[in-house]
């Protein structure tokens, strides 16, 4: 079996680059519309969107609420922990 072409090869980087994750976890520390404004801000979505995100949390304790590359991934979580939110950043 022969290598992958540059294309291929290319597109396999980029899904794996993308492969990261910004988890957020709920704490009783911040209102809902301090999340979702923060949400907002960081991961660029719509307000219908950060409402889910922000219930999900609530409810569920955790949510992915970004999927990207590490760096943009690690840049999104700055954000939203700038106000004190606990993130983590992962595969």
């Amino acid at each position: 079996m022969g290598r992958p072409s540059a294309a291929l090869e290319e597109k396999i980087a980029a899904e794996s680059a993308a492969g990261w994750k910004v988890v957020l976890f709920n704490c009783d520390c911040h209102s809902v519309d301090e999340v979702e404004k923060v949400l907002l801000l960081a991961a660029k979505c719509s307000l219908s969107q950060a409402r889910a995100w922000s219930w999900e949390v609530h409810s569920k304790g955790s949510a992915v609420v970004y999927r990207d590359s590490k760096e943009r991934c690690e840049a999104v979580a700055e954000i939203i922990g700038s106000i004190g939110l606990s993130v983590a950043v992962s595969r």
